[in-house]
């Protein structure tokens, strides 16, 4: 049983609803306030109870609707009127997300809350373009990284001279705009221009597209795609076997489907069940 005036940092998955987490969808079902971001799928609001608020906090790039200081400040708020919240981010709260940056504010504040994981992105749109982060005999490591840094915080961090050579396999988060850079970086440390590449949008939903290449090719190729946010990627010759594992056709699917079409009252069905 989920107690009363908490906050729930739930991660929602990476788009398909069907990956919501049981605990996360208990959480939702018990909302009073829903924060929720661009990426939630709209399918999941509908889970939570026709009185509960809802308040968008979506960010794109280079806009965002809520500044984070003020998604905090409605966090603690809500939480002080002994409301039940559920902070519902897109993947995984702490896996660039953000979340951990609520939770510190929620801390500093008093205030009890719950951390719900979720399915990160890292691993499952890969998984959905048929592209295992690690396979016997190919790969054996993966390292995932933001393409795209706070600006804010000054030189960037992320060492791409040493990650050329540290794993098998890079993930790359929100990484379509700095997609050149990422290649020249790598390419300019020792990677092969033959290194396969995939470059996936909108993974897990029936918006999802990938397009293959190498570190020669890719940025041509997406280019030519005209591919749009959100985006992953992911370098390494694991990709190679997405020409045998690619199992998921979203084609014709609708946004409150899961990865197999089926409709979420699938999901509400196992609740009545007990």
């Amino acid at each position: 049983m989920i107690a009363p005036a908490h906050v729930y940092l739930v991660g929602a998955g990476p788009g398909d609803p069907g990956l919501i987490t049981v605990r996360g969808l208990e959480a939702i079902r018990r909302a009073e306030v829903v924060i929720y971001d661009r990426l939630v799928n709209p399918a999941l609001l509908d889970e939570a109870p026709a009185s509960a608020r809802r308040i968008f906090a979506g960010k794109h790039a280079g806009a965002h609707c809520l500044p984070q200081q003020r998604i905090n400040a409605l966090l603690v708020e809500h939480a002080r009127r002994d409301h039940v919240v559920v902070r519902l981010k897109g993947g995984d709260p702490f896996v660039f997300g953000r979340g951990g940056e609520e939770a510190l504010a929620l801390a500093a504040a008093g205030i009890p809350f719950e951390i719900v994981p979720g399915v990160s992105a890292a691993l499952a749109v890969p998984a959905y373009a048929g592209i295992p982060v690690t396979h016997r005999g190919i790969g054996s490591s993966f390292a995932v990284v933001t393409g795209h840094e706070d600006p804010d915080k000054g030189p960037a961090t992320v060492d791409w001279a040493r990650l050329a050579g540290a794993v098998d396999t890079l993930v790359v988060l929100m990484g379509l705009r700095s997609l050149p850079r990422i290649v020249a970086n790598l390419r300019r440390h020792g990677r092969s221009a033959d290194t396969r590449v995939a470059v996936i949008r909108s993974g897990t939903t029936a918006s999802q597209h990938t397009v293959v290449g190498t570190l020669g090719d890719i940025v041509a190729r997406a280019e030519a795609a005209g591919l749009e946010p959100p985006v992953l990627i992911v370098i390494g010759d694991v990709v190679r076997l997405r020409e045998r594992l690619d199992w998921f056709a979203p084609r014709g699917r609708g946004l409150d489907c899961d990865a197999r079409g089926r409709r979420l009252r699938v999901i509400r069905r196992s609740r009545r069940r007990g």
